[in-house]
């Protein structure tokens, strides 16, 4: 018989409940014992909602107080000195410093999940040697299995995953692996001993490009595993994409039970497989079901994908799957009871997800007519969505398609726009400012909370809006900050706030996605052409501009961004969807122009986000992604200065790309990484001017004059002065007004400093 199998849950909760016991505990409102009963709680909710459903292979392990690689690095004890000496086991304090940092110690790397909206940790393998320093992989497979009643499946973070996505390697891979093994296999015996029947070791990087020594490395890892003498059975998990053809060979040439494949992202896996076969001695993990998007599956065509696998595979081995962990995805579709129904009878999040698996699952085993049902009703949502939703909008289709050239371009080059831009603004050097919001504290939340529930009328909520951005402007100025922000504080995040106000998109009340830590997101849904019906930033602007004579920046948030942090359409493909994005924000640019803003900031935080695993994709969504970039931007004459800021990202790689945006200013997250990312322009000539972030705003702690100096002088290894804008990371939205104003403060003084010393040359 063929079994349903999920590959790990969301696990902030389904009302949010470990976000808020994490956000009480940082805050010291409560303690220890009281955060982890929360935390054992949303785990037995997810096992339950499962076994509810009828899973067959119910994950665990798969949750997590912060991120799962972090989780990793506590398991195999790879916590850089740094954080103190060895412990016996990892502590609470010290996970949470190796997030969150601690005073006068930074937090580890945070960077993006491969081509997701989560960050993880990045392993540091300079310091400790490896060894077992954890046991929440037993704890947690013991709590399920008494739960349950039967195993649950312990999902791990496979050695050649964390050892690739790791930084600092002091030693070989090779050498690194061969320390991390002697760990692994501890586990995997510790595992067996306590009853577990599989184990799911996840590999995500090998849907990347990987080389041949990197796949011997593989090969070796699990030459060892797969001969620990008691181990469970080993699901070699992959996702986010296919194998290509060396891989392929190699891999299912492994001594594991069980391979897992990603068969929804694209037909890489499927082809391969009806090239090559596969072994019959292993299940086969089929992902036909997609675990990052919320459009219900189309039963059917996933039917017919798992009838083409059992042409090759016998139905009792295998498993029907997610593409991917859920996590990706909010808990509960029948919490969203405004969505128009057509809308909603045409969504899946996690908890619809285990109904699809466990309906094709049963159709696997006992033929289509045991769901002959499910089908029909299936059929059915996609044909009345068609009917009742306005997906097509003519004058949107008719707009794209009399672009030229011209649309995609600046009037004049950069150094022609630069020159205006001195005279206009005539800023020292070293400019400081922010990336654009400011604490949303516990008023501004609950205000706009009111407001949102019609418990506030427009005139009461947009006149506390106004007090606040007058407020943080007077701050700013007091500080002497060059260049100011608004603050945001209209905005309760950077992609929702423009989707409520696009046709086209969707949000949602509920349906709230992890991105890291306490961090969640609420990604909206696009669903049909999109379009501006009226200005969306012009007012606020336009009066916080009026109460300075110093520049406010015009904050928007980019085409590329809002497309890769939405669940997005499938009928057309991105780049058009970016376009249409890209059209709408083009005509907010010019109406803030139009307006008298001088400087306007685009954010494309997830530029590099998007771009495919396999190198040979690349340059295609480049060009798209850019071009999307310039259409939103270019509208604008050459004294108006254009700006835009990216998060964690590896810049070597696409530096001609963000080149070719033609952004006037980019500011860049930076800190965490002591200066690696700007190693990017030691070799390539960038001539525009950057802010690498010069301080962490993911962590507490507040910067020194001295260790802010440090990161400007590292990056004046690589940039010319006039080029140098100073910044913080990212926005500042989830810090406290404690934590940021003597930051600021410090980064001022930082910069006055640094001025001092090069007026004297």
């Amino acid at each position: 018989m063929a079994r349903s199998s999920v590959l790990g849950y969301p696990r902030i909760g389904k009302q949010r409940e470990l976000k808020r016991a994490l956000e009480r505990y940082w805050a010291g409102e409560s303690d220890e014992a009281t955060l982890l009963e929360t935390a054992r709680a949303v785990r037995r909710a997810a096992w339950e909602v499962q076994r509810a459903a009828g899973i067959d292979l119910i994950p665990c392990n798969d949750f997590s107080l912060y991120d799962h690689v972090l989780d990793t690095i506590c398991l195999v004890g790879l916590v850089p000195e740094r954080f103190g000496p060895p412990e016996p086991e990892v502590s609470l304090p010290t996970y949470f410093a190796m997030a969150r940092g601690k005073p006068g110690v930074p937090a580890l790397e945070l960077t993006k999940w491969f081509d997701t909206n989560y960050h993880y940790l990045v392993p540091e393998f300079d310091a400790a040697t490896p060894r077992l320093a954890s046991a929440k992989p037993f704890e947690e497979f013991a709590e399920a299995t008494e739960f349950l009643g039967r195993p649950a499946k312990p999902v791990l973070l496979g050695p050649l995953s964390l050892l690739l996505l790791g930084k600092r390697h002091r030693k070989s891979l090779a050498d690194h692996l061969e320390e991390l093994l002697p760990v692994y296999r501890e586990v995997l015996e510790r595992l067996a001993v306590a009853g577990a029947e599989w184990v799911q070791m996840d590999e995500p990087v090998l849907v990347q490009d990987r080389s041949e020594d990197e796949l011997r490395l593989l090969r070796r890892a699990y030459d060892v595993l797969g001969s620990t003498a008691k181990r469970p059975k080993i699901m070699l998990q992959t996702y986010y994409g296919s194998l290509d053809e060396t891989s392929w060979d190699v891999v299912m040439s492994l001594p594991v039970d069980g391979i897992g494949l990603d068969f929804a992202r694209d037909d890489g896996n499927r082809a391969l497989l009806n090239r090559h076969g596969f072994p019959q001695d292993k299940v086969f993990g089929a992902g036909v079901i997609d675990g990052r998007n919320v459009w219900r599956t189309n039963l059917v065509e996933a039917l017919e994908k798992l009838e083409e696998i059992a042409e090759h595979v016998s139905v009792d081995r295998i498993w029907v799957q997610p593409t991917c962990s859920l996590l990706h995805l909010p808990h509960d579709v029948r919490l969203e009871t405004k969505l128009p129904e057509p809308l909603r009878a045409l969504l899946a999040f996690a908890e619809q997800r285990l109904e699809e698996l466990v309906v094709l699952t049963r159709a696997l085993n006992e033929g289509r007519g045991a769901i002959l049902d499910e089908l029909e009703r299936n059929a059915e949502a996609f044909r009345v969505a068609l009917d009742g939703l306005p997906v097509v909008r003519p004058e949107v289709r008719e707009r794209l398609a009399r672009l030229t050239e011209d649309d995609f371009r600046r009037h004049s080059p950069y150094e022609v726009r630069q020159a205006l831009h001195r005279e206009r603004f005539r800023l020292p050097l070293f400019p400081t400012t922010t990336i654009g919001s400011f604490p949303q504290t516990t008023d501004v939340r609950r205000t706009r909370a009111q407001w949102r529930a019609g418990k506030l009328d427009d005139a009461t909520y947009w006149a506390f809006i106004r007090e606040r951005i007058a407020e943080v402007i007077r701050r700013q100025e007091e500080i002497g900050l060059d260049v100011l922000v608004h603050g945001e504080f209209e905005r309760a995040d950077m992609v929702e706030y423009f989707a409520e106000q696009l046709d086209g998109f969707i949000v949602t009340e509920h349906g709230w996605v992890q991105s890291y830590g306490s961090r969640v997101v609420k990604p909206p849904i696009i669903f049909g052409d999109v379009a501006r019906p009226k200005p969306m930033t012009v007012e606020v602007i336009r009066y916080a501009q009026s109460l300075t004579q110093k520049p406010v920046k015009g904050m928007l948030t980019g085409p590329v961004t809002i497309l890769n942090w939405s669940f997005v359409r499938q009928d057309i493909s991105r780049r058009e969807v970016a376009y249409q994005i890209a059209l709408a924000l083009r005509d907010e640019v010019a109406d803030l122009e139009a307006a008298g803003i001088g400087m306007i900031q685009i954010d494309e935080p997830a530029l590099r986000e998007g771009l495919p695993l396999r190198r040979a994709e690349w340059d295609e969504y480049l060009d798209w992604a850019v071009r999307a970039f310039r259409l939103a931007s270019s509208v604008v004459g050459d004294e108006t200065q254009i700006h835009t800021h990216m998060c964690y990202s590896e810049f070597n790689d696409i530096i001609e790309a963000i080149d070719a945006l033609d952004a006037d200013v980019i500011s860049i997250e930076n800190s965490r990484s002591h200066g690696e990312l700007l190693q990017a322009f030691q070799s390539y000539r960038y001539e525009r001017q950057i802010g690498p972030g010069v301080y962490d705003v993911h962590s507490a702690r507040i910067p020194s004059v001295e260790e802010i100096l440090e990161q400007l002088e590292r990056a004046l290894a690589f940039l010319r002065p006039e080029q140098l804008w100073v910044n913080p990371d990212c926005g500042l939205k989830t810090r406290r007004p404690e934590e940021v104003w003597p930051s600021l403060e410090n980064m001022v003084e930082a910069a006055r400093r640094l001025r001092e010393r090069y007026s004297q040359h």
